[in-house]
């Protein structure tokens, strides 16, 4: 908890939860079902490999971000962004997004292949958005604990929809069908590249987890490549993994971290504690 939400995830935990006021959905939406559940962590690792399919997004990250030297740091910023727009009230759920927007605002520079990019691109926010979203559902339909119906799963689509529109996205599928259309438009933009492959490599070969974490880390990472689309696995160079034993691992990945996270003692939150969305920084 403390690697995904920070040095003081209880406080973060009071903060989005029990702060009082309107929020954008309810806990046991769709939205908050599976962003509450443990395959989040397979779908994270998805979202990684496939996002780095899109050269002008995967150069931004090569360029701007420090993934290597802060992956727990960047983990948290995500998770907690995650976190505080699917369940913290409405002003802190846009204060979140206004932090990220006036980040993406500094982000720009030259791909590789010499095209232009800029993080606050709506397209490329589009981009991110539906390989995250798409990873996430999928994930969470293959080793969820709580099954959606197709219906749940069309309100989860439109739900995350709303809040990466409220970030700049445009053209932001709203159920799974156009999320799948979504998903098809832009592979003709996709390829792979060698900071692509690094990525691939650093998720899955080099992962910035303790030694004996690692064995527990590789389930959840052999989730995530047997839920890949074929095409994405062949792009990214990776063997075809046999289904039914990766799936076993990644159940077996899933079921360990949910164990872990809800068996966990939590501190009781100091009162005094006055963080903010700034924290996401």
């Amino acid at each position: 908890m403390q690697r995904v939400a920070g040095p003081d995830p209880a406080a973060a935990q009071h903060r989005i939860h029990a702060t009082p006021g309107p929020r954008w959905f309810e806990p046991d939406s769709p939205i908050g079902i599976v962003h509450a559940d443990a395959s989040m962590y397979i779908g994270g690792i998805r979202a990684l490999l496939l996002q780095a399919l899109h050269p002008l997004a995967m150069a931004g990250v090569a360029q701007h971000s420090r993934y290597r030297e802060d992956v727990w740091g960047r983990l948290a910023r995500t998770a907690t962004y995650i976190a505080t727009t699917t369940y913290a009230t409405i002003e802190h759920a846009e204060q979140a997004i206004a932090i990220v927007q006036a980040v993406h605002a500094r982000i720009r520079g030259i791909a590789p292949d010499g095209r232009p990019y800029h993080a606050d691109d709506p397209h490329l926010l589009t981009w991110v958005h539906i390989a995250e979203i798409d990873s996430f559902l999928t994930a969470h339909r293959l080793f969820g604990a709580r099954r959606l119906s197709p219906a749940q799963q069309d309100i989860y689509v439109r739900q995350a929809g709303t809040v990466t529109t409220r970030l700049g996205a445009t053209e932001v599928p709203s159920n799974v069908a156009e999320l799948t259309r979504a998903l098809d438009r832009y592979r003709p933009e996709l390829a792979v590249t060698p900071e692509a492959r690094e990525v691939a490599a650093f998720l899955l070969h080099r992962p910035p987890v303790p030694a004996v974490a690692r064995p527990g880390y590789a389930l959840l990472a052999r989730g995530a490549v047997v839920s890949l689309p074929d095409w994405a696995r062949v792009q990214l160079q990776l063997p075809r993994p046999v289904r039914h034993p990766s799936l076993l691992a990644g159940r077996a990945g899933t079921a360990a971290v949910r164990w872990i996270t809800t068996a966990a003692p939590r501190k009781t939150p100091d009162p005094t504690n006055h963080t903010t969305a700034e924290e996401i920084r």
